[in-house]
């Protein structure tokens, strides 16, 4: 088998836990949030719906965290939501374009070559730009996800996210009424 050096240690550990998951569920730790009140948090205050979906609901500039569960400990869940910038997928990097005419455009960078650029902004809206339109054009080293839900967020209001973004995940298979 070949070294997997070149992945990275995020991306590595990546690869084992979704090996793992392979193996079937494992026991589920004790969680001390009330997921209830963890997706009132993910729907209301916090914002997380503004950019992330649950069951098919919610924005979509995000990722779909209706099974994120399934792969992550809630230790490194906590860590995404307070340190989304460690271990950054440079896919998923914020992009600030500045067109010819002024105009500028903050998001994601969706496709791109060396003529174009698809960039979905918050709002959803996909920017088709060509290059040759572009006035400046700035990857930067951070998320698009807000840094400061560790201060936004109490801990208990972290531990309740968790525990619904958990809950999220372990029903996702299962029928309506068979759901926690």
């Amino acid at each position: 088998m070949p070294a997997f050096g070149s992945l990275g240690v995020a991306r590595t550990q990546a690869v084992v836990r979704y090996l793992r998951s392979l193996q079937g569920p494992t026991a589920a730790a004790d969680l001390s949030g009330d997921p209830k009140h963890g997706k009132a948090l993910f729907f209301g205050q916090s914002g997380c719906s503004q950019c992330h979906m649950v069951k098919g609901e919610g924005g979509f500039i995000g990722s779909d965290l209706s099974s994120y569960a399934n792969t992550q400990s809630a230790a490194d869940i906590r860590n995404a939501i307070t340190d989304p910038n460690r271990n950054l997928d440079p896919r998923k990097r914020t992009v600030i374009v500045t067109t010819a005419d002024g105009r500028t455009l903050t998001g994601i960078a969706r496709n791109e070559d060396n003529f174009s650029l698809q960039l979905q902004t918050a709002d959803g809206a996909l920017h088709l730009l060509n290059r040759s339109e572009f006035q400046n054009i700035e990857y930067q080293s951070r998320s698009f996800m807000p840094e400061d839900y560790g201060s936004r967020l109490s801990r208990q209001d972290l531990d309740d996210l968790v525990s619904y973004l958990v809950s999220v995940a372990r029903n996702a298979n299962k029928p309506e009424a068979e759901q926690e």
